[in-house]
């Protein structure tokens, strides 16, 4: 199936337009137009091969919303023309423990990316959401309320579902204390949904440029970790830490933040960490956690979770030629808070 789009062909190179087939719809596979994809910090990574796991030429891309315009035989839950959503995953074996948990992130055989990732069956590099056009197993396909701004659901499929599953797994709810270091991508989404989830929520940050965003977002104080005396004061006060800075730091400053059997839970960084104190840990009964994206049953019920409070990402629109531009200024963290591409530009670009 030939498709189009935007690739990286070099870690050093910019994205440049790119013409490539996928491979062939399968009886169970779910053939979607494309139409928002949003831009994930992640997709810089990839791009520049920072994890140094990437196949070139890369398509990047795993926030998506597209149409239907295609469906294998053996489909059952969708047809031509519904809107559907895709995150970070397009397959996985679906039968081990965690798939039949519900829990595909976790596929013991490892799960199919979005993109550059081998295809489970024929070993084709998957291209993802900066294009034309995605397969993708019916199973890995969400719907997508009626009630959202289609323009904006992208980056939920990422950024929200990252930061959702998190939130359910530790339980917040009315009455939690949620901390949330960083306010980009998605620490603006943890702040969201923490508060539609009835908690009191903190935001973290060095400065107190951003207390007028936090409370906006929906955060009912700003913390200021260069305060010491703030910092003081606030010890033993959250039940739960998201962190979601994308870089390695530290974080023992914000150890003695959590109550006894709280929990900090990582994110953000994908690689090395900054060595660590284990005092607060031993004294506090407090403990460190991962966390990636949730699976598909919980990525349908924050779309649904979402679509019942009123829960959207703050996105600023982009053409698919301003892509590198786009990447520039996450680098530089200009944006507030995620880039989505409108996917109906990418025809201008052939």
């Amino acid at each position: 199936m030939k498709s189009s789009g935007f690739a990286a062909t070099d870690a050093n190179e910019p994205l440049v337009p790119f013409t490539f087939e996928h491979r062939a719809p399968r009886a169970n596979d779910v053939v979607m137009e494309i139409l928002y994809s949003g831009v994930c910090h992640s997709d810089l990574h990839m791009a520049r091969n920072d994890w140094n796991w990437t196949a070139y030429p890369l398509v990047p891309g795993h926030e998506i919303v597209g149409r239907v315009i295609e469906v294998g035989s053996d489909v059952t839950r969708y047809k031509i023309g519904d809107h559907v959503a895709v995150g970070c995953m397009v397959d996985s074996c679906q039968s081990c423990d965690q798939c039949r948990r519900g829990e595909e992130q976790l596929c013991r055989e490892g799960n199919t990316g979005t993109y550059n990732a081998p295809d489970r069956i024929t070993g084709d590099i998957t291209r993802g959401g900066y294009s034309k056009h995605l397969v993708v197993r019916e199973e890995f396909a969400c719907r997508v309320p009626d009630s959202l701004d289609i323009t904006r659901v992208a980056p939920l499929l990422c950024a929200g579902i990252t930061t959702y599953s998190p939130l359910r797994t530790w339980n917040v709810g009315p009455g939690s204390r949620v901390a949330v270091i960083g306010l980009g991508g998605l620490g603006h989404m943890a702040v969201k949904l923490a508060s539609a989830m009835g908690a009191e929520v903190t935001v973290l940050s060095r400065t107190n440029d951003k207390a007028e965003d936090a409370k906006t977002l929906g955060a009912d104080r700003l913390l200021i970790s260069t305060d010491e005396k703030a910092m003081a004061e606030a010890q033993s006060s959250f039940d739960l830490i998201i962190d979601t800075v994308p870089v390695k730091h530290d974080i023992d400053l914000y150890m003695p933040l959590l109550d006894v059997d709280g929990t900090l839970v990582i994110v953000g960084q994908v690689g090395p960490m900054s060595p660590f104190n284990s005092v607060p840990f031993l004294l506090g009964r407090r403990r460190v956690a991962g966390s990636p994206i949730g699976g598909i049953r919980e990525t349908q019920e924050m779309l649904d979770f979402c679509a019942r409070k009123n829960v959207m990402p703050d996105v600023e629109m982009i053409r698919m030629d301003e892509i590198n531009e786009a990447f520039e200024r996450m680098e530089r963290s200009d944006v507030r808070y995620r880039f989505v591409i409108d996917m109906a530009s990418l025809a201008a670009t052939e």
